[in-house]
């Protein structure tokens, strides 16, 4: 493309916004060229000449150039290692259409190295869409670890445990946490963390070559709440508390300082490296998200991100404010 006009490169960069919403977002023709501006006969030719250029494939393979600026801009105020800004559906700017694509696509690059890795997980809906967007792959040479817990209070596996699943989709070794997300009580905890299968399973986090996290809202609809991890009255108190997110459930305030707090006590997850030297990426989007996503950055509990238009554009503005 280095040969193309000003001209040519707006148009391509028009028509892989059009092959995003058609393919990704899955949006009609009709649809596309409401968003965009165009005659539906454009939106069509657009869509048509993203498939010519070789800009479709499984993924889509030109990177749009507002999303390179966001990332880059990101990079540089937050002093990130890596970040990926996808395309938003301008209508429904909270949807992950595209994050787990490129999340996927990241993964595939450590997954496919020939030198053994270690791979760090955490949870969540954002994170899950990830792996279910991996191809079958062979990969036995890597380690898959999880962060945090994947029970629930009765004993319930959590719907959305990362490491089991993409051990299935990647046959690789895997190293679940068979634990309560929040124990009931500090004594508990400190049981728990005293077995040697955890204090293994700890050890190995702390080789990870790369994590990969959710980023969770402090808000009625909090993974944590939502998925019963806490009730109403500990969703009270963690609010009061000034908690503004949480990363394998460790809550922290609008700083990205951890708190001190009574359900901190009490998490069983890994403890998180502050400022950490390797990737980690958190994986997350929407305007729900902005907040929880600002603070973990300033607090340095993520040095990588994954997320999307909307969401940097936001983060931008808070973090100038």
């Amino acid at each position: 493309m280095d040969n193309k006009s000003n001209s040519e490169l707006k148009r391509l960069d028009d028509a892989a916004r059009a092959a995003w919403l058609y393919y990704v977002a899955k949006n009609t023709q009709d649809e596309i060229a409401q968003k965009l501006d165009v005659s539906r006969q454009s939106a069509q030719r657009l869509v048509a000449l993203a498939v010519s250029e070789g800009l479709v494939k499984v993924r889509l393979e030109h990177p749009i150039t507002q999303c390179m600026e966001l990332a880059q801009q990101l990079k540089e105020r937050f002093g990130m290692l890596d970040c990926e800004v996808v395309p938003s559906d301008p209508s429904s700017p909270n949807d992950n259409h595209g994050l787990a694509q490129c999340g996927a696509a990241i993964l595939e690059r450590y997954l496919k190295s020939e030198t053994p890795k270690v791979l760090a997980f955490g949870t969540g809906r954002a994170l899950k869409a990830c792996i279910d967007e991996l191809p079958a792959m062979q990969c036995q040479h890597h380690k898959l670890v999880s962060m945090l817990g994947n029970m629930m209070s009765d004993g319930a596996a959590s719907a959305f445990d990362i490491v089991v699943s993409m051990a299935n989709r990647v046959n690789a070794k895997h190293y679940p946490m068979p634990l309560p997300v929040i124990a009931s009580s500090v004594q508990e905890k400190k049981m728990l963390h005293s077995l040697q299968p955890v204090k293994s399973i700890f050890s190995l986090i702390e080789q990870a070559d790369a994590t990969f996290v959710g980023v969770g809202q402090i808000t009625d609809s909090s993974p944590l709440f939502v998925d019963g991890f806490i009730d109403d009255d500990e969703l009270d108190a963690i609010m009061t508390d000034g908690a503004k997110g949480e990363v394998i459930s460790w809550l922290y305030d609008d700083n990205g300082k951890l708190l001190k707090n009574e359900i901190n006590k009490r998490v069983v997850s890994a403890p998180l490296i502050i400022n950490a030297k390797k990737p980690v990426y958190g994986i997350a989007a929407g305007e729900d998200k902005v907040v929880a996503i600002h603070a973990a950055l300033k607090g340095k509990l993520l040095n990588s991100l994954i997320t999307n238009e909307y969401t940097a554009k936001a983060l931008l503005n808070l973090s100038s404010q």
